[in-house]
């Protein structure tokens, strides 16, 4: 038997593009849900029970994040480097959206306090346990200061995580889950006021998907990940979704479905890994999942400007209005999204990310073991060839010859 050659980059993993799309429309109906846009009762409580859990779709943003950032990871690179790729990923997006929140505030003369809005600019609002802080100007930016977090530890974190022991990294994926459920009860530690801070914003907290994305990273870079296929795991899934919205308490529901995500996210990216097809990696699904960080960035901008001009905020819309206004929000926003994604996004990631010469230098430096691929699923894997790129809450990943400048 001959050991496993190397390559010196990783396979690229598109299925978990697609897959972010998805997680973006879970949160966009979750929050069109609870703005009230569908006024008429039975409509209303369709929208609602679909969509209850939708704000897990940041979970699987920051399951994913930790995920494709291990998986891609680019040994020896320098931590700076690193970083600016991922600010240039980021920043630019985040400062358009803060500047578009603060002309619409002034538009409608509602109030703006000057540090809340000096933090969220330098994305340190999710430290700050203080109403109007951690939701200030675009609210939902609040997860960029997590992922900046995340983005600070990681370089300290890989080299320790390649030489942590298998078992290290599979107790990671037990105890994550578990922590996540104590933190119900563990809340009560903490004053009454600050409680949605430290279940929902807080990074240390939220942290703990992150790196149950990154042990399950390592796992499949080592060939050690065991987990059911796609097929399976998408059974999971969506029986964990309907059964906790029905049936579950609200507080076992993060840690449920951190575990479904991950076995999604795993699946996919094995299947990615050994060439079998998935329904997630079409062009039109590819293409949802590459402007998904932008739309989520925008997306109740939109809403809760349109609402307010028309005067129906608060109010929601009678009979099948309410349904067809959703549908617009959707269309606009996308649209939207795609011209952030298309004129600002990328041209920013080329003009900001790392030189040429610092990006062929790490990648020479890197090295990832090759994946194991049965020889039906060779072809395929090879057709795709290159890296996964470096995702993180709500970013793209590299897709057959197209290739991100980044």
């Amino acid at each position: 038997m001959t050991s496993a050659p190397t390559v010196t980059r990783a396979p690229r993993l598109p299925s978990l593009t697609g897959l972010r799309w998805v997680a973006a429309l879970l949160v966009f109906g979750f929050h069109a849900g609870t703005m009230g846009i569908v006024a008429e009762p039975h409509l209303k409580a369709v929208v609602d029970k679909a969509f209850s859990l939708g704000l897990s779709g940041v979970e699987f943003f920051f399951i994913l994040s930790g995920f494709v950032l291990v998986w891609s990871y680019r040994d020896g690179e320098r931590a700076w480097t690193f970083l600016r790729r991922r600010l240039a990923k980021i920043y630019p997006n985040h400062v358009v959206t803060f500047v578009a929140a603060l002309a619409v505030a002034a538009w409608f003369a509602d109030p703006v306090l000057p540090w809340a809005a000096i933090g969220n600019f330098f994305l340190v609002q999710a430290w700050i346990p203080l109403n109007g802080y951690f939701y200030s100007v675009n609210n939902v930016s609040w997860s960029l200061s997590c992922e900046l977090a995340f983005y600070l530890c990681l370089p300290l974190v890989v080299p320790r995580l390649r030489r942590a022991r298998t078992g290290v990294l599979r107790a990671v994926l037990v105890a994550a889950p578990l922590l996540i459920l104590a933190l119900w009860p563990g809340q009560e530690l903490v004053p009454e006021e600050q409680r949605w801070w430290f279940t929902q914003i807080f990074p240390v907290t939220r942290s703990l998907e992150f790196w149950m994305g990154v042990a399950a990273a390592e796992l499949m870079r080592r060939h050690r990940w065991r987990g059911p296929n796609l097929a399976v795991a998408t059974g999971l899934f969506v029986t964990t979704w309907v059964v906790a919205a029905l049936w579950i308490p609200a507080e076992f529901w993060a840690a449920l479905l951190a575990v479904a995500y991950l076995l999604v996210i795993a699946a996919a990216a094995d299947a990615d890994v050994r060439g079998r097809p998935t329904p997630w990696r079409s062009r039109p699904m590819i293409w949802l999942g590459e402007v998904s960080f932008a739309f989520y960035l925008v997306h109740v901008l939109v809403m809760v400007t349109v609402l307010r001009l028309t005067g129906d905020w608060g109010t929601g819309l009678p009979g099948w209005r309410g349904p067809l206004a959703v549908l617009g929000f959707l269309l606009l926003t996308l649209a939207l999204a795609a011209a952030l994604h298309r004129w600002v996004e990328l041209p920013m990631m080329r003009l900001l990310g790392p030189s040429r010469r610092a990006r062929a230098a790490a990648a020479a430096a890197s090295s990832v073991p090759a994946p194991r691929v049965p020889a039906e699923g060779a072809g395929a894997l090879a057709a795709d060839g290159g890296a996964a790129s470096d995702g993180g809450a709500a970013e793209g990943i590299e897709y057959a010859g197209r290739r991100r400048p980044d």
